[in-house]
Parts: C-alpha cells; sequence; structure tokens
C-alpha cells in the first residue's frame, strides 16, 4: 500500500529502472509504507517490462509474474494514457518513449526516473514542470531526504532476500555508485 496524498512526491519510473531487479527492488521498497514518493508507471512500461526481462535472459513465466507481483503490489501505479495525450507529447529523441513522458504529465508527477537521460531532454520536459533523474541521482536524493528510511528500505531488502546490507549494496554499486558511496560513507561513522 502507498501513500495517497496530493501533495506526495510523485514518480515515473521507465523501463530501464525497473528491469534489473537489484534496482528495481530498492526503487519498489522506496513506495512501500510509509512512502518516501509515489511510483508511477504507465502500462506500456509494464508490457516493455515484460519483454526486456524475457530478452535478458527470464523465462516468460518469470518475467509475467514479476509483472503481475509489481501490479498487485502496486495497483495504484499504472497510469491509464488517453492516447490523444501520447500523441501530443514533445517529440522526444525517443518516440518510443513518449508513453513515459505522457504517464508522467497525466499522474502530475515530479520526476522521471531513467537510465537513459538522453532520451529526456530536460529542456523538452521544462514546459511540463518535470524533471529527469537517473537512479542514481534520485536514490542519493531520496536518501539525502530522509536517511534513515533509505537504510531501513535497503535492511527490509536484505532482509527479504536473505542477504546483508552490504551485499545489497555492492550490487548497486554499478547503477547507483554516488548512493552507494554516501551509504557506505554513513555506515563507517
Amino acid at each position: 500500500m502507498i501513500l495517497t496524498l496530493d501533495n506526495e512526491y510523485s514518480v515515473v519510473f521507465d523501463t530501464c529502472v525497473l528491469a534489473p531487479m537489484p534496482l528495481c527492488d530498492v526503487l519498489l521498497r522506496g513506495a512501500e509504507e510509509p512512502a518516501l514518493y509515489r511510483a508511477n508507471w504507465s502500462n506500456e512500461t509494464l508490457i516493455e517490462l515484460r519483454r526486456v526481462l524475457v530478452k535478458i535472459g527470464r523465462t516468460e513465466e518469470q518475467a509475467v509474474r514479476r509483472v503481475s507481483e509489481m501490479q498487485k503490489a502496486f495497483p495504484e501505479a499504472v497510469i491509464h494514457i488517453p492516447p490523444s495525450l501520447v500523441a501530443a507529447m514533445p517529440n522526444i529523441p525517443d518516440p518510443s518513449d513518449r508513453h513515459v513522458v505522457a504517464a508522467a504529465v497525466f499522474a502530475r508527477a515530479d520526476v522521471i526516473v531513467t537510465s537513459n537521460l538522453k532520451d529526456f531532454p530536460k529542456e523538452l520536459l521544462e514546459p511540463y514542470h518535470l524533471l529527469v533523474h537517473s537512479p542514481d541521482e534520485f536514490l542519493l536524493h531520496q536518501y539525502h531526504l530522509n536517511p534513515w528510511m533509505m537504510l531501513e528500505k535497503l535492511d527490509n531488502q536484505a532482509s527479504a532476500i536473505g542477504q546483508s546490507r552490504t551485499k545489497i549494496i555492492e550490487r548497486l554499486k554499478t547503477v547507483a555508485p554516488l548512493f552507494v558511496k554516501a551509504v557506505l560513507e554513513q555506515q563507517s561513522m
């Protein structure tokens, strides 16, 4: 269950940040009660995620299960975008990502989190008052806002899969190096 306050921080996740399991897990845990933010994605994102998971070696059954579990855990996260809104979105470098921008506009999101920053030029998102962050920038921002809550989310993630926080952090090093550095510095204090 996530918070549904009108003034909460709202995030749209691109497929590329939902495919790697360690990253997806920490991002989605941030949206669990007590939530740091509200998670959103388009239906097209979920369809693309299923395809990507199969492409990177998951079975069709595993991919379908993962998407289904995400939908069960966050039923209010799916943004049903009017096709006319997708068509009205700016001409971004990868037109197949217009649904991501449309979902963010429709959800009144604050930020799009993606590893493909070049596909979402800031100047094209400014009229919609949208930011675009890499997963590293986003996680670091959340950590600076509430370090103890982020550490708790990492501990919950580690506990759920029978690993240590250190192992979780190690798995995030390539996708979120600045976030990992901040967490490691905190641990060494």
